[in-house]
């Protein structure tokens, strides 16, 4: 965050505060970590344990690997532009109009019973991108919710004043 546009502002944004807490970086690297992680599985063991499954089951790795991946490249966009806010190379404005492109909801698994039949490790990788795009939608929530509307609140004792002497010169009629 700019302490430039903190100082000229007077107020501290927790949208850009957020991006650059400890919070973003361990999900950043944890995202990523699961990004290949799952490409490594899908190029390698993966490979191996689709051919081993009935025509059925291999039909739902296919699909279900296919979600997989697309959910984790739409929650790596989004990391990778949050990313370029917290060095500064894109404001959270600019992010906000961008993020327009990244589905967070996207490529929802399938049903469990489908989810059953694939290969535990697969199994495994899915449920952590599930929880992962929990945690990425919940933190776009915050970063990117609507300001507070904040109301101009003066001095109380100033519209007391205002509200007495508006009362006694009513009086001088």
């Amino acid at each position: 965050m700019s302490d430039k546009r903190t100082i000229e502002t007077g107020t501290v944004s927790f949208s850009e505060r957020l991006a650059n807490s400890q919070i973003f970086a361990t999900l950043f690297r944890d995202g990523m970590a699961l990004v290949e992680e799952t490409a490594s599985y899908l190029d390698g063991a993966g490979r191996a344990e689709s051919k081993k499954l009935e025509r059925s089951a291999a039909m739902v790795y296919a699909t279900e690997s296919m979600r997989l991946t697309t959910r984790l490249m739409q929650l790596a966009s989004w990391l990778l532009l949050h990313r370029a806010v917290k060095e500064g190379e894109m404001t959270l404005a600019q992010a906000n109009k961008e993020k327009s492109k990244v589905r967070l909801a996207a490529c929802d698994p399938g049903d469990a019973k489908s989810i059953a039949l694939l290969p535990k490790a697969l199994q495994e990788l899915i449920a952590r991108s599930v929880k992962l795009q929990t945690e990425v939608r919940r933190l776009d929530a915050t970063m990117h919710a609507a300001p507070p509307m904040t109301m101009a609140i003066g001095n109380p004792v100033e519209r007391q004043l205002g509200l007495l002497k508006a009362a006694f010169e009513g009086d001088r009629m």
